[in-house]
């Protein structure tokens, strides 16, 4: 299980923010438990009513309640505000991070194999499954052009 002083606010926000973040409910289900998913909605409002009077913050939670999406810009705002009452309140902090690793313990194990057929002697496969981020494997070859 993962040290709850290790979840940063940024990964805090991400968790309360998942259902806004995923195409729907569906595909979260497929991703936490039942009990994980409610403790998503009370780590939110717990941030909600912590970070309540903030004009950033209310323009996003307004955002949100109008398009129950949100967009990573989003929660790196929730995120920044978040650090800053998690610094200044260390029982806030402890009890959200608490909640965030019992939303954690709560992620559903992708159980689901994968079959990969390579037919000639000259064949190359790599299988992976990849939560989050970007995964390079095997052969890589990246062209672009140097930021100007």
């Amino acid at each position: 299980m993962t040290d709850p002083a290790a979840l940063t606010a940024s990964a805090i926000a991400t968790l309360a923010c998942q259902k806004f973040l995923e195409a729907g409910a569906g595909e979260l289900a497929k991703k936490f438990s039942t009990e994980a998913i409610a403790k998503m909605e009370t780590l939110l409002e717990r941030i909600w009513a912590k970070l309540m009077g903030k004009p950033r913050v209310e323009e996003v939670k307004v955002a949100i309640d109008r398009t129950h999406k949100i967009t990573p810009e989003q929660v790196n705002q929730i995120a920044a505000y978040l650090q800053v009452a998690m610094d200044e309140d260390p029982q806030f902090a402890n009890d959200i991070r608490r909640l965030a690793q019992e939303i954690n313990a709560g992620k559903l194990v992708d159980q689901s194999h994968m079959t990969q057929n390579s037919i000639g002697g000259q064949a190359k496969g790599w299988q992976t499954k990849v939560e989050g981020g970007t995964a390079y494997i095997g052969d890589i070859h990246i062209n672009q052009q140097p930021p100007q």
